[in-house]
């Protein structure tokens, strides 16, 4: 029972990835004639060219929330260190994205970036190996904000330095992204990765205006359930961010990232649509999936059932949160509802 558990808080570990439009970017907007000789029409020109489409992203506006960036930040103070260990797949593959290598990788089911795979592997990013930690003599260790505890308890005897950044979702991902390209002056390729996702996100912002978009249940399988997901799951925060109803929030009252399933609730909201996430890796195929309706006939009478509207998700792009790959679950997720 203890390994069962070990591996569901993990699979939740890894599933639960500057300014924002604050009140000074509205500011600045406001000063540009003011603060500019040119004419008024050149003065108008340039506040377009920098504000652009009333909501649109941009790097000046990013939509990372500037409070909790700076909390980040305050842990990544002083020069960049030279010896990084990563205890997370996430910033591992940031720090792959930003050109910096560290000395010390975790070891994961998750994916470690190729050009990285001959690097020490120091262990579980639950259970990491102090001792080869150790003896990596590292300036820094790079841990996930949800696993911080874990972290925190096997280095609490020893001097290491330790940062830990928000991973779980999408919001995160760019938040930790443009955190870490700060602060090992990789501003360039930074801004190269974030222009890319905001580019997607308006994108999709625009392909979405206008259009009724159906409910959906997200639905994440563990070796012993399947379990309803919120907006704070990395799946539910890029349901989210195209402005689709999660029954789990509007109906369910799910408070937690991850709840039991109840079928009686989960009729009584109907959802249009039913997206299911398995990993044969914690436990849970889409067999697995499948037999789970068929023994209870309630589903049958689903909306999304009866519509052929239950789709089951590439746990590859949706099961883990990824600066890599999150264009491409932006467009897949988009496919979904957007076409």
């Amino acid at each position: 029972m203890r390994q069962k558990n070990i591996i569901l808080y993990m699979f939740i570990a890894f599933v639960l990835a500057g300014c924002s439009a604050t009140s000074d970017g509205k500011a600045k907007e406001g000063n540009v004639a003011e603060n500019d000789p040119g004419t008024a029409d050149q003065a108008d020109e340039r506040d377009n060219e920098q504000v652009g489409t009333e909501g649109k992203l941009t790097l000046e506006n990013d939509g990372v929330d500037e409070e909790d960036y700076e909390k980040v930040m305050e842990q990544l103070s002083g020069d960049a260190p030279e010896r990084v260990v990563v205890a997370s797949s996430a910033l591992t593959e940031m720090l792959h994205e930003l050109d910096v290598e560290p000395v010390g990788v975790p070891k994961s089911t998750n994916p470690i970036p190729e050009d990285f795979q001959s690097i020490t592997e120091i262990g579980s990013p639950i259970e990491p190996n102090l001792e080869l930690i150790t003896d990596l003599t590292p300036d820094l260790i790079l841990g996930s904000e949800s696993l911080r505890g874990s972290l925190e308890e096997s280095i609490e005897e020893t001097d290491l330095e330790a940062a830990y950044l928000p991973t779980d979702s999408f919001d995160d991902l760019k938040l930790s992204f443009k955190a870490l390209g700060t602060y090992f002056d990789k501003t360039e390729l930074m801004n190269e990765k974030m222009q890319s996702i905001l580019d997607k996100e308006n994108e999709l912002e625009k392909l979405a205006e206008g259009k009724d978009l159906p409910t959906v249940m997200l639905l994440m399988g563990t070796s012993e359930s399947f379990m309803v997901m919120n907006d704070h799951s990395y799946l539910g925060s890029l349901i989210e961010r195209l402005g689709v109803e999660n029954i789990a929030m509007s109906q369910l009252g799910a408070k937690e990232t991850y709840s039991p399933l109840n079928m009686e609730e989960v009729v009584a909201a109907d959802p249009d649509m039913i997206l299911v996430l398995t990993s044969g890796n914690h436990g849970a195929t889409e067999d697995m999936f499948e037999e789970t309706v068929e023994k209870n006939n309630v589903w049958e009478s689903l909306s999304a059932y009866q519509n052929d509207n239950v789709h089951i998700l590439d746990n590859d792009v949706f099961g883990v949160t990824s600066i890599k790959n999150v264009e491409t679950a932006l467009t897949e997720i988009g496919d979904y509802f957007l076409k």
